[in-house]
Order: C-alpha cells, then sequence, then structure tokens
C-alpha cells in the first residue's frame, strides 16, 4: 500500500500543484521537530527543512516510491542537518552554549505540555546523538525500524540496539532526576 505522502507527490509529477502544498503541509512539523534535534536552533531547522522540500522539486528523479516518502525527506533532512553541523563547527572553533529562542521555546511549550514530558524531553537531550535520533524516529515520527535505520543509514540490528541502549539511557537520566520506571 503507498503511503500517503508518496501519493500526493505522485499527484504532484503528473501535474496537481495543489498536492505539494498539501505534502508540505504534512510533513513540514514533524521534518521540522527532528532537524531542531540536530541542529538545536529553530529558524535553522526551518531553513533546512525548506531546504528538503527545494530539493524534492529540483530533482524530482531521486524519489523512486521504495521507500515512504516520510522515510525519504527525513533522509535528506538528515544530510543537510549534519552538513549544517560541520559548516558550524567550521565557523566556530570554541563552541558556545547556545540560549534557545523565542520561537524554539514555543515550539518545545507546544509539544511539551507536561512535568513528565519536559523531564523526558531533558533526558533525551542528555544523552547521544545517535540515541536520540533512533528514539525521536522511531518513538516520535513512528517510523520502522527499517526506514529509521535507513535515515540514520544503519541496519535494522544496529537500530535495535540503538534504540535498546537509548532507552536505557533515558531510564538512567530519568531515575537520576527522581523519577521511579
Amino acid at each position: 500500500m503507498e503511503d500517503r505522502g508518496a501519493e500526493l507527490y505522485r499527484r504532484y509529477l503528473e501535474g496537481e500543484k495543489a498536492a505539494f502544498d498539501e505534502l508540505v503541509r504534512l510533513y513540514r512539523q514533524p521534518l521540522i521537530f527532528f532537524l531542531n534535534r540536530y541542529v538545536r536552533n529553530i529558524s535553522s531547522a526551518e531553513d533546512i527543512a525548506a531546504d528538503v522540500f527545494v530539493e524534492l522539486l529540483v530533482h524530482r528523479h531521486r524519489y523512486n516510491f521504495r521507500s515512504s516518502m516520510k522515510t525519504y525527506l527525513f533522509m535528506i533532512g538528515r544530510s543537510r542537518a549534519l552538513n549544517f553541523q560541520k559548516r558550524q563547527k567550521r565557523l566556530q572553533p570554541f563552541p558556545e552554549q547556545q540560549e534557545p529562542s523565542t520561537d524554539e521555546e514555543l515550539l518545545a511549550d507546544r509539544i511539551i505540555r507536561d512535568d513528565l514530558h519536559r523531564a523526558l524531553h531533558r533526558a533525551l537531550n542528555a544523552i547521544p546523538e545517535d540515541y536520540r535520533v533512533a528514539l525521536h524516529l522511531v518513538y516520535f515520527e513512528e517510523l520502522s525500524y527499517r526506514d529509521a535505520g535507513r535515515v540514520m543509514k544503519k541496519n535494522e540490528k544496529q537500530m535495535t540496539n540503538l534504540l535498546y541502549r537509548g532507552k536505557k539511557a533515558v531510564k538512567a537520566v530519568l531515575e537520576k532526576e527522581g523519577y521511579s520506571l
């Protein structure tokens, strides 16, 4: 069965321009939230997400309909976010702790509502990036282990290990903060 995103993209390729707008509405926010986990700056995450959709417009032949549209967009986004991180490291030889922007705080407040969610958010930010990204893709974006593995360039066994270790690390952080799980 074809996913909604692929169906919309196919309709766009057949000439229905409004289908692309609907595709953007469907995936824009989840993509920005995912990218923000990498770049930790909501404005940069929005810019990268826009680049991902431009990539889809400019290089129409690259999407082959073998993976879900969501997986494809997140793969492109991850690659762009990693490139952004590399550029930032070159520009700032001494990394500074950036204060979250007002937009980022509003996004976090909207998504993370109660105390346990805030603690979970802090715990996710305290664990290694690979664990955090794996957990985000599988539990927040509801990608399969296979699709999450494609995004992260890992096989299913590696994803299983990352998720196991990630959950264990989150549990340890939460227990350290006084939550009993």
